[in-house]
Order: structure tokens, then sequence, then C-alpha cells
């Protein structure tokens, strides 16, 4: 997997099919709406996510980065909560191979069962959380990658 550089810009990141890594570094505590009904706790997080429609990640992640959004999702309750967000982009990649990558990592849980995969197969989820500050966890996933 070929990954770019992390960036909280938008115009940096590839208008481009293919997957994206939103690293959400939170400082309090969020509660999720049914079905989820889960209160995460603050730390670090990663949602994988794909982008292939028009735009590509590029115009998938201007959406997660900007702050006057109506939330759709239950991402957009992180990414409105979050004190930092980042992307790294993966050109022609796999959100849910980018998952299995990041469940080997150690420490890595899934915080929330089915978040970001209600309609995937193979995973139990697309968020995972992951210890540690969000420049080591910035690190360490550019190490699997």
């Amino acid at each position: 997997m070929k990954a770019a550089r992390w960036t909280a810009i938008a115009a940096d990141l590839p208008a481009v099919a293919g997957a994206y890594l939103l690293l959400i570094d939170l400082a309090r505590p969020v509660g999720l709406a049914p079905p989820l009904d889960a209160l995460l706790a603050p730390g670090r997080y990663v949602y994988c996510g794909s982008a292939r429609g028009p735009g590509g990640i590029r115009a998938r992640c201007a959406r997660h980065l900007r702050a006057d959004k109506t939330p759709r999702w239950h991402v957009d309750r992180l990414s409105e909560a979050a004190r930092a967000l980042r992307v790294l982009a993966v050109v022609d990649g796999d959100e849910c191979a980018l998952v299995a990558r990041l469940r080997a990592l150690e420490g890595a849980r899934i915080p929330v069962a089915g978040f970001g995969a209600s309609d995937c197969r193979t995973c139990p989820a697309h968020l995972l959380s992951l210890p540690g500050s969000a420049a080591q966890v910035a690190k360490r996933i550019r190490g699997v990658l």
C-alpha cells in the first residue's frame, strides 16, 4: 500500500479513488446515537474509510475536515468533537485491508462493534482505538503501511 503523508488540509489530498485513515484525537468523551448507543472515552481513534465517488479522497475528506457540516454519520460526531484531525490518503487502497493491518498493531482495539461498517461483511468495525499520543499513533500507523 502506498500512502501519502498525514495532513489536515483537504487540498493536499488526491482527488482520486481510494481509501483513507482519519486520525481523531478526542479530548473529551463523545456519545454516539442509536443504534450504536456508546460513549467513547478521550483518546486516539482511527477511522478507515473509502472514497470512490466524484472528487475521490479529497472530496470525502474535505467533508470530514469541515467544522460546519450537518452530521449524517457517526464519524461526524467524532470529527466535530475532535481537538485534532489528520488524514492519510491511500490511493487505490481498501478500507478493510487497512482495518486488518491496524488491528495487528499492539494495543489496537475495536471500541464500538459495527462502527462505520454497517455495509461490511468482513470487518467488526472500521473504527479502532490505539494507545499513545497522536504523534505516536500516526508514526505507528505509517510503519505498517
